[in-house]
């Protein structure tokens, strides 16, 4: 373990497994507090997964490692991958949708201090400024919702019954462990419905309804429930950032924290950028709320910022697994870079734009066809005002809306690397009229 003296932390082949624990002092057991790093004690532990738990006063800029995880009494030495400090702590973030206060501090800490300008608003968006007299205006989208449970009932023994916040598999709720978001702080609890053993055969082949799934937080009724948990209290899946092969990790909310995190750090390289000073565009970077429920932030911060010129980011399905008809979904891979949409969404010359801009970077590149709005916040942004010329790129993703998304973090980063070169390369006046 190397621990940097501004923060900057690395960690390089954390064996959970080994017989001898780290010493990094303090009592075992607890939560561990080295240079501004939250370490889980699941290190301490034998067979533990290393989670690790960025905390909020670590530097804006440093990067921290994860090592894969390798099974078995004896493990060989893990590669590691360096992961974004921003973008690791926007998927540590619990922000479902309309509860994004989370993901807003994270947003606000590491985007506020390069903006010339930056303000909320009442849905919750996070907009952030950059050269504020430039011509053409260039609006950067990317949701920092999830998917979430929002608690609705309590019964006299104490579980919590809820409904879903966006699109759940219903399939794979239960036995979930859980985060509840209270006043009085975060509350653990599991998913549960009736056992495979205690159910007719019939029963075993359906789906069950969300009213026959609830949280159970240990609680032996509903006034000791009720003392730890409100109605209306949010829930989200206790799954984290955990790198299983190299840049290829798993989370709960890649969907669409990446995008989040795209348009951010799209604004910071941007604002560092040696071309800083040939900037024609006004740019603003859009940290969007409420995508999950019907692209209600992305709908209002169109108005507000009122740009020429947008692009959405948010993740696209990666067809490449079993199970996945290309014939019916077309053809993306995990790794094979930014997917570029075409179809009715999408302003043609800014298509020709995102894909000059990969040629010219020599980053792959993927298209996929829509014939209709897309269901992103480019379907909302693009009937702004008087319309917007929209583009949309999706960082291809397997198992979407599940508690354990994969994607190939090289992929994100070259979403980055193509939003700032598609910024650099506007001219004052270009439109992209058609």
């Amino acid at each position: 373990m190397r621990l940097a003296r501004e923060g900057a932390v690395e960690i390089h082949h954390v064996d959970p497994c080994a017989a001898r624990r780290p010493k990094l002092g303090g009592h075992v057991g607890r939560i561990r507090g080295v240079d501004r790093l939250l370490i889980s004690a699941a290190l301490q532990q034998s067979h533990g997964s290393p989670t690790l738990n960025i905390d909020r006063r670590i530097n804006n800029h440093s990067r921290k490692t994860l090592c894969a995880r390798t099974s078995g009494r004896e493990t060989k030495t893990m590669s590691t991958y360096h992961v974004p400090t921003f973008l690791a702590e926007l998927l540590h973030a619990r922000s479902p949708s309309g509860y994004e206060a989370e993901a807003q501090a994270v947003f606000d800490r590491h985007v506020k201090p390069s903006a010339d300008t930056y303000t909320g608003d009442a849905l919750g968006n996070r907009l952030a400024t950059l050269n504020p007299k430039g011509d053409p205006v260039l609006m950067l989208a990317g949701h920092m919702d999830e998917l979430g449970l929002i608690i609705t009932y309590v019964n006299k023994d104490g579980f919590i019954y809820f409904d879903t916040i966006g699109g759940h598999d219903r399939t794979i709720i239960s036995g979930r462990r859980v985060i509840i978001q209270t006043s009085n702080g975060l509350v653990k609890g599991v998913t549960g419905k009736r056992a495979i053993h205690l159910m007719e055969e019939s029963d075993r082949k359906k789906v069950p309804e969300i009213h026959e799934i609830w949280i159970d937080i240990g609680a032996h009724s509903k006034k000791e429930a009720l003392e730890r948990i409100s109605i209306g209290d949010v829930a989200t899946y206790d799954h984290e950032l955990e790198l299983i092969h190299g840049s290829i990790g798993t989370a709960r909310a890649f969907d669409n924290k990446v995008g989040a995190y795209v348009v951010g750090e799209t604004l910071i390289r941007l604002a560092k950028h040696k071309g800083r000073k040939k900037l024609a565009a006004k740019v603003v970077s859009v940290a969007t709320s409420q995508e999950e429920i019907g692209c209600r932030g992305a709908t209002t911060a169109a108005h507000a910022v009122d740009p020429h010129l947008a692009l959405a980011v948010d993740v696209g399905h990666a067809t490449d697994h079993p199970d996945c008809d290309n014939r019916k979904y077309g053809e993306t891979k995990l790794g094979g870079g930014p997917i570029i949409c075409r179809g009715a969404n999408i302003n043609p010359k800014v298509f020709a734009r995102l894909v000059k801009a990969a040629k010219k970077l020599g980053i792959p590149y993927q298209i996929e066809a829509d014939p209709r709005p897309t269901g992103t916040d480019a379907r909302a942004i693009q009937m702004g005002r008087g319309g917007v010329a929209t583009g949309l790129v999706s960082i291809p993703l397997r198992y979407m809306h599940t508690p354990s998304e994969v994607v190939d973090l090289e992929d994100v980063e070259r979403c980055v690397q193509l939003f700032v070169e598609f910024a650099l390369d506007l001219d004052k006046g270009d439109y992209a009229h058609w």
